[in-house]
């Protein structure tokens, strides 16, 4: 985890501390359980909790008997035996390591979509603000980069937050899956461990229990965490890329804010660059990276092996620490983001008109003219526009007009009424109502 790219709550979820306080969690309300069926003394259960329940794990002498037992989980529990005493023999009845680091990392990730989760809220109250602040800011549309028909800069942040209120839904199933708790023993089989003493912990943790492991959890529940990470990283990405081609020089219909001193470039005093957008492409590509191993943890050998933990130390930080950063940079980008209508009323108008082709078409063959004439009338008129240079304002409705085959089916009038812009925008409302539900 790089600080650069790290905020502090995210941070804590993943600290040694925090890890080793679950891990004494996990044993502690085990061996509560245990003491209640009459496996381990209750005084010993309630010792535990008294010496360990306030105590602060010392992570430098947590690592320095790992260095001599080479086993993260035998170097914690020799720990808090010399916090705890002679009690500390009752931890750990009937379990195995598995039990603890996997019911911790399901831990860990519930916390972290808690965050993420609510990181998306307050994105999702960004959005909505500004699309409809701009519901009605004419834009064009462009498909494969041209110019396509009439949109809103509304509608296009309508869009961003239907997919976003998606990747909300994801994550809260994505959350469900992965917060299972394992207390079974060795391979799985409870032969050592009540199933009773897994129901308490996972109650205790606020995690459901796992109907069925071998010495681990299932992987496959990872590993769509892990995708639905990388969707959301996917869908920051688009809402990005947007934001940079809508800052190119060219285009300047909308771009990030640039604070007082801020500066652009070492060399060129000038430049007003889309940093932060850019930012979140790589912050993306970085998580997605992250969703090839997570689905290559699923096969382990037989009923266990460790090729998952190496990656899962890494992945599970970093992919949460990331998302989480990412998305708050994203809320800032769209909270400040300059929008300019007029500049998104200029290119509209760059090719003449040109973007009522579609009606055009449409009226010639509800005039009776067949689709293959009237596609190729429009298309020689439009192309003469497409090729001229200079100013191009009313060009393509005068050639329309003067056009023989288009004039024998339209009156000037009927060419002038298609090249009325809010045409296009008469179900902005319906489409509004769909994202956001019906206004008050």
């Amino acid at each position: 985890m790089i600080p650069r790219y790290s905020r502090p709550e995210m941070v804590a979820v993943w600290s040694p501390e925090t890890r080793f306080r679950i891990w004494f969690e996990i044993e502690a309300h085990a061996t509560t359980k245990l003491a209640e069926l009459g496996v381990v003394p209750v005084e010993a259960a309630e010792a535990i909790w008294a010496k360990g329940g306030a105590a602060t794990f010392d992570v430098e002498r947590i690592d320095e008997i790992e260095r001599t037992t080479k086993h993260d989980v035998i170097a914690f529990l020799t720990h808090v035996a010399e916090i705890v005493g002679p009690e500390a023999r009752f931890l750990h009845q009937g379990m195995t390591s598995s039990d603890v680091l996997d019911t911790c990392l399901a831990a860990q990730l519930s916390r972290a979509s808690d965050i993420l989760l609510d990181d998306i809220d307050r994105l999702l109250v960004a959005i909505k603000k500004r699309a409809k602040e701009h519901k009605y800011s004419i834009t064009i549309g462009r498909s494969h980069g041209i110019h396509a028909e009439p949109t809103t800069f509304g509608i296009k942040l309508a869009q961003a937050y239907a997919e976003f209120d998606r990747a909300k839904a994801r994550l809260k199933a994505a959350k469900a899956e992965i917060a299972t708790c394992a207390i079974s023993g060795a391979i799985g089989t409870f032969a050592n461990i009540d199933p009773r003493v897994e129901a308490y912990v996972a109650e205790k943790l606020g995690l459901t229990v796992e109907p069925i492991s071998t010495q681990v959890i299932p992987r496959d529940r990872h590993a769509m965490f892990f995708a639905t990470l990388g969707v959301i990283a996917s869908s920051i990405e688009r809402l990005a890329t947007e934001v940079r081609h809508l800052q190119r020089t060219e285009v300047l219909e909308a771009e990030e804010f640039f604070s007082p001193g801020q500066k652009g470039s070492s060399a060129m005093p000038h430049k007003r660059n889309p940093v932060l957008s850019e930012n979140l492409t790589g912050l993306a590509r970085l998580v997605r990276g992250m969703v090839t191993p997570a689905l290559e943890n699923v096969a382990l050998w037989h009923e266990r092996d460790i090729s998952h933990s190496s990656v899962e130390r890494m992945i599970g930080p970093d992919g949460t620490v990331t998302l989480d950063f990412a998305l708050n940079r994203l809320v800032g980008l769209i909270d400040n983001l300059m929008v300019y209508p007029e500049n998104m009323r200029r290119n509209l108008d760059l090719l003449g008109g040109l973007h009522n082709s579609q009606r055009v078409l449409l009226a010639l063959t509800q005039a009776g003219l067949s689709r293959e004439d009237s596609y190729a009338a429009v298309q020689r008129n439009a192309m003469q526009v497409w090729q001229a240079r200079g100013d191009r304002t009313g060009m393509f409705a005068a050639l329309l007009k003067a056009d023989p085959e288009v004039a024998g089916k339209l009156s000037a009038g009927d060419i002038d009424a298609m090249f009325d812009d809010f045409y296009h925008l008469k179900h902005v409302d319906a489409l509004f109502e769909r994202v956001f539900g019906p206004e008050p």
